[in-house]
């Protein structure tokens, strides 16, 4: 378990930061910036779970979990030699989206637009969330091109950013709320 007993160290005082391993790195790191993404959206599911009921609030409880086993994975260079024993994003993470992004969506009429983020506050904040997750997921890929990435990790991003979307329009009373885009409506 994690032991902080202090929060300042001064040892980030000078743009670098140490990763899960020890390894010093510039805050600005690819790496760094996409655990801090991962964080991001974290704190921003944490706002849209202050109204949510039971059901989207222990969905949100289990992702907001997850995004911190994200950020531990993504935090520890893969090591390539086979002993990495790290905490990794698995395939039942995966798998845990994709089945209540099915369960959710049956309930849901099929789209006929692309969505405007809005109709309530949760789903606002859900469509927040969702749009970090995708930065995430984007700098997570350009990390997977220069060093060796768990391949989870690209999933359940994909899948997490999926998964929002889909719960926004459940929270939206189950899409009738939504806002739709309407192609060149005000020129």
């Amino acid at each position: 378990m994690v032991k902080l007993d202090k929060i300042y160290t001064r040892g980030g005082d000078k743009g670098q930061t140490s990763l899960g391993g020890g390894q010093r790195v510039g805050k600005n790191d690819v790496r760094v910036q996409a655990y801090g993404t991962a964080d991001e959206a974290n704190a921003i599911i944490g706002l849209a779970r202050l109204n949510a009921d039971d059901k989207v609030d222990a969905m949100l409880s289990r992702i907001q979990n997850d995004l911190f086993d994200l950020g531990a994975d993504l935090c520890r260079p893969q090591d390539e030699g086979g002993n990495d024993t790290s905490l990794r994003i698995s395939e039942d993470q995966v798998a845990r989206l994709e089945a209540e992004i099915d369960e959710l969506n049956a309930d849901l009429e099929p789209l006929t637009s692309f969505i405007l983020p809005g109709g309530n506050e949760i789903a606002a904040w859900l469509h927040m969330a969702r749009t970090v997750v995708r930065r995430g997921e984007r700098l997570i890929c350009a990390l997977a091109e220069t060093e060796a990435v768990n391949p989870m990790a690209i999933q359940y991003a994909n899948r997490l950013s999926d998964h929002l979307f889909v719960l926004a329009r459940h929270v939206n009373d189950g899409g009738q709320n939504d806002v739709l885009w309407v192609p060149g409506a005000h020129r």
